[in-house]
C-alpha cells in the first residue's frame, strides 16, 4: 500500500480528525509526526500508537507561529530522514453574526485557519521543491464552498484554504515539482471543533445539528488515507465529505 513507509506530518493532531487520521495511517505503516498545542494529548496519542505497533513522534506546535511549523518539519527529517506528506488540519470555528463584533475571534480564526496553513506550506515547500515530490493535504470545510448567516469570517478563512491549495497545485504542475495537493471539505463531523463556538445562541443551534447529523472523524481519516494511497502521478485535488443525512 502507498501509505506504508511514508512519513506524514499532521497538525491539529491532539484530537478529532487529526488524532484519528494519525492512528489510521500509523496502523497502515506510516510514520506519523504529530503537532498540536496540547502536549499531554500528543504524548498519550503517541503512546497509544506505539502500543498498537505503529511509529510516531510529537512536538508541541502552535501553527500561528512560523517557527513552530518549521521545527515540526525538521523533527520529521531528523527522526525519519524525509517527509512525504503534510496534513494541515489545525483549525477553529468561532462562528458568530458580524453584528456581534467579536473581532478578537475573527482575528484568531484568520491566524489559525489561514496563516496556520500558510505557515505549514512555507515550512514544507523547500523540502518538497528540492526532492520534487510530496503531498500537501489541508482541511477546509463545506463552509469553504458556501456560506451562511453567522459563518462570514469562518467561511472566508475556509474559502481562503481552497484558493491557497488550488494555487499551490497549479504552481507545482507548472514548475514540475510533482507536489500533490488535496483539500478536504468536511460537513458535520463530531469533533471538538464545536468547542470553539463561543456565541451561546449559535453554539446551541450548532450543537443540536451535530447531535442529530454528525458522523465520526474516521470518515475523514479514511479519505486522507485514500488520497495518500493514490499513485504518484494521480492528484485527488478535492474531496467533500457530508453525513448522508446532512442536506
Amino acid at each position: 500500500m502507498a501509505v506504508d513507509g511514508k512519513v506524514v506530518v499532521i497538525t491539529g493532531a491532539s484530537s478529532g480528525i487529526g488524532a484519528t487520521t494519525a492512528k489510521l495511517l500509523a496502523k497502515n505503516g506510516a510514520k506519523v509526526v504529530l503537532g498540536a498545542r496540547r502536549e499531554d494529548r500528543l504524548e498519550t496519542l503517541v503512546s497509544e500508537i506505539e502500543i498498537a505497533g505503529g511509529t510516531a513522534v510529537y512536538q508541541a506546535t502552535d501553527v500561528t507561529k512560523p517557527a513552530d511549523s518549521q521545527r515540526l518539519v525538521q523533527l520529521a527529517k531528523d527522526e525519519f530522514g524525509k517527509v512525504d506528506v503534510i496534513f494541515l488540519n489545525a483549525g477553529i470555528m468561532p462562528v458568530s453574526m458580524l453584528s456581534s463584533l467579536r473581532t478578537d475571534e475573527w482575528n484568531q480564526a484568520i491566524d489559525v485557519n489561514i496563516k496556520g496553513v500558510l505557515n505549514g506550506i512555507a515550512a514544507i515547500l523547500p523540502t518538497f521543491n528540492e526532492q520534487k515530490s510530496g503531498q500537501v493535504i489541508a482541511t477546509s470545510s463545506v463552509a469553504g464552498l458556501k456560506t451562511a448567516p453567522g459563518s462570514a469570517v469562518y467561511s472566508a478563512t475556509k474559502f481562503a484554504v481552497k484558493a491557497i491549495m488550488e494555487s499551490l497545485r497549479m504552481e507545482s504542475a507548472t514548475a514540475g515539482t510533482n507536489i500533490r495537493t488535496t483539500t478536504l471539505y468536511p460537513g458535520l463531523i463530531n469533533t471538538e471543533l464545536i468547542d470553539s463556538v463561543k456565541d451561546p445562541t449559535l453554539k446551541q443551534a450548532s450543537q443540536a445539528q451535530y447531535d442529530k447529523l454528525g458522523i465520526s472523524p474516521e470518515s475523514i481519516a479514511e479519505t486522507v488515507k485514500f488520497a495518500v494511497d493514490q499513485p504518484e502521478d494521480t492528484n485527488v485535488s478535492e474531496l467533500t465529505i457530508y453525513p448522508t443525512k446532512q442536506a
